[in-house]
């Protein structure tokens, strides 16, 4: 079993989320895209405090599938700068963490 992460991106729509969860699978760079939203998003950009509504996409994936990913995700993303993080999985279910692994397919 290959160690699990799970990759946050945002998007501005729902629309595009779910876009972007579906082509993510479909590409096996993730086992599973679970779309949240909307999230209200204070940040800062170019100077200025914004305030946005966002959808995020927590993607189920591997470390393996890191780096294909996050290129997937810069080439396909609408932002200019996309949120792109990746957090460890510290502990999960065999079974699931298994299906997980089997599901993904790292770009050799």
């Amino acid at each position: 079993m290959e160690s699990a992460i799970m990759v946050v991106t945002t998007t501005a729509s729902e629309e595009v989320a779910q876009n972007l969860a579906k082509l993510i699978v479909e590409a096996r760079l993730a086992a599973c895209v679970q779309v949240v939203g909307p999230v209200q998003s204070i940040y800062r950009w170019q100077g200025k405090i914004e305030s946005s509504a966002e959808w995020q996409c927590l993607c189920k994936t591997t470390i393996a599938c890191y780096e294909p990913l996050e290129q997937w995700l810069l080439q396909h993303h609408p932002y200019q700068t996309p949120e792109i993080l990746a957090f460890p999985v510290v502990q999960g279910s065999v079974a699931y963490l298994n299906w997980l692994t089997e599901e993904v397919q790292p770009a050799k």
